[in-house]
């Protein structure tokens, strides 16, 4: 065959894989988009607005936690007071949500901070939910991205569970920590769960950190480091609670009997946590 035939033949291919290349796209994220293992995107902030985070998507729980049933300090003997709609402790700016921690008298506290939640405008049983993010820094504060159960299906905590996607401390920076927590297996009890991974740079670069839930089992990862899975031992929920929808939470606190282990530095403040996004994606 002459060599004409083969230039044709080339070209018939290589259009054919352009056309390929392009309809694997993922285009903009607000379309029917595909995430790892071909999970629908659902829900998802992006960030790409200016003031305070989208009412549709996010609430908040406020105050200094002496209302509920363990007490004041949300029941880890915290010191913030979580504020509603304040510019100063939760903003977008940029492309970013920045959740600050400031030293300054608010109520009965030293201290203001946001903790912001999806409940009721983003519940989700199993999937995969990714939170691009930024860590705190200074002695006495604590960064959760974190989740609670939506129902209480087997009543309040820690019955119904409690999976830690990222927590960091201020007195140990470079490492990320993430957790279960059942009835059979919660720190009041010194029996949970939990897994680390050291990243040094993780409060000056932004790192996924991903929570991969199934009905058997839940894996999380920075970036695509594993660092912990939890696996489903037995049909009860005190070892297995994660068969209910669940919310997302994003906060930072002050002090506590974790995060104030080692003491407190006030010369740390302001402290905050940058979210690039936030996406979560059906099963």
């Amino acid at each position: 065959m002459d060599r004409n035939y083969f230039y044709q033949l080339f070209l018939y291919a290589s259009a054919i894989i352009f056309i390929l290349g392009n309809s694997c796209s993922t285009g903009d994220i607000s379309t029917n988009q595909t995430g790892q293992n071909n999970r629908k995107l659902v829900w998802f902030d992006e960030f790409d607005y200016e003031g305070l985070p989208d009412p549709s998507k996010w609430s908040y729980d406020v105050g200094d936690g002496c209302d509920l049933p363990a007490g004041c300090g949300w029941g880890n003997q915290e010191l913030q007071y979580y504020t509603k709609e304040s510019l100063k402790n939760a903003h977008v700016e940029d492309g970013v949500l920045t959740i600050e921690l400031l030293k300054e008298e608010i109520k009965n506290s030293n201290y203001s901070s946001a903790r912001l939640i999806t409940k009721g405008k983003g519940d989700w049983k199993y999937g995969t939910i990714e939170v691009r993010a930024k860590l705190p820094r200074g002695k006495g504060v604590w960064g959760a991205i974190w989740m609670l159960s939506s129902e209480d299906k087997y009543k309040g905590w820690p019955h119904s569970g409690e999976i830690d996607i990222m927590e960091n401390v201020g007195f140990d920076p470079d490492t990320v920590h993430s957790s279960a927590h059942t009835l059979a297996y919660h720190h009041s009890i010194g029996t949970y769960k939990t897994g680390k991974v050291s990243l040094p740079d993780a409060g000056e670069k932004f790192y996924t950190y991903k929570l991969e839930w199934e009905e058997d089992e839940y894996r999380i990862y920075a970036d695509d480091q594993l660092i912990f899975r939890f696996v489903k031992e037995a049909d009860d929920f005190k070892v297995w609670p994660f068969d209910q929808k669940f919310h997302l939470i994003l906060n930072i606190t002050y002090g506590g009997f974790w995060g104030g282990k080692m003491g407190l530095d006030d010369e740390a403040l302001p402290s905050n946590m940058q979210i690039d996004y936030v996406r979560v994606y059906a099963p």
